[in-house]
């Protein structure tokens, strides 16, 4: 189990367009060029950013820029942005459906608390990492 790498990719592409601003136009071609991504991965991801709020792409001529001050942006939004089943689809129970064995007929019982508290540990340190953190990071590099 990981964290889906379209998360890591549209961290890249925010940071990019973060450190791009007022010196270059950033198109999903240059971002693609970045991330070693196919343009089409780059497209969707942009446009998941998009539609949750985080960037705005002017139609047809590319120019992605920040919808907020990266202190506002935050990896958990980010994440959510490209998972629409949030962590959920991070933290799994296989089926056991129609068995009759008394342990497959409860593991979703027994499972639900455990992990809903790893997603909620999971959730507040997203909550709590920003794009400016990162943008700190990658310049202290």
């Amino acid at each position: 189990m990981q964290i889906s790498m379209k998360c890591s990719v549209a961290v890249h592409c925010l940071l990019y367009i973060w450190e791009a601003r007022g010196k270059a136009r950033v198109t999903s071609t240059l971002l693609a060029q970045s991330t070693g991504c196919n343009p089409v991965v780059i497209r969707n991801i942009l446009s998941a950013l998009k539609k949750a709020g985080l960037i705005t792409v002017p139609r047809g001529q590319g120019g992605a820029e920040l919808c907020r001050k990266p202190e506002q942006i935050t990896l958990h939004e980010i994440y959510t942005a490209l998972e629409p089943k949030g962590l959920s689809s991070l933290i799994g129970i296989h089926s056991c459906d129609g068995r009759a064995c008394p342990v497959a007929k409860n593991i979703r019982r027994v499972l639900r608390r455990p992990y809903h508290k790893i997603e909620q540990a999971i959730t507040s340190t997203m909550d709590s990492i920003t794009l400016a953190s990162m943008i700190q990071d990658l310049e202290q590099r």
